[in-house]
């Protein structure tokens, strides 16, 4: 973070591992597990906090990229409570991102090896898995305010599934 380097908390996924489960918590405070998304592609964009400029830009590129990308849900994943996720979801027109809070018992952060130990939010991080739960890409970006690769993850996904645009 900022050169600085933090601990994060869990193991490093690699591509072929089986995405781990978690529970998250909805805009409407529902429980959400790995098995509650779906069996379908799915990116996870996992941020610090919707508060902050690269974020805030990472959610829009993702909301705006899901209308190219048929068949594969995007999730979001940070500790920002539901009601902020829903406030700055309405604020931002963002309605294709689905968006998930790891406030309650950071099980997503502790399981994908995403969470800032010290400051006990997430790191930036992609996921993208495959209909059957397996992770076909994985990247953790090395410096918490560098924007993540989309161009990989947008290839995984179509690999992974999804029909070439």
């Amino acid at each position: 973070m900022k050169g600085n380097p933090k601990t994060l908390v869990g193991p490093e996924l690699k591509v072929g591992d089986a995405a781990p489960d978690f529970s998250l918590v909805d805009g409407g405070l529902k429980t959400v597990t790995l098995k509650d998304t779906g069996n379908q592609v799915r990116i996870i964009s996992v941020i610090p906090s919707l508060d902050t400029p690269v974020c805030d830009a990472q959610t829009k590129r993702f909301n705006e990229e899901a209308a190219k990308l048929p068949g594969v849900d995007i999730i979001t994943v940070s500790m920002d409570l539901p009601f902020a996720q829903k406030r700055w979801s309405g604020a931002f027109g963002v309605d294709r991102v689905k968006m998930l809070s790891d406030h309650k018992d950071a099980s997503f952060g502790t399981n994908y090896g995403t969470l800032i130990k010290d400051l006990r939010i997430e790191s930036r991080a992609i996921f993208v898995l495959d209909a059957g739960n397996k992770v076909v890409h994985a990247e953790y970006v090395k410096e918490v305010a560098d924007f993540p690769n989309y161009e990989t993850a947008f290839a995984a996904a179509r690999k992974a599934g999804v029909p070439a645009a």
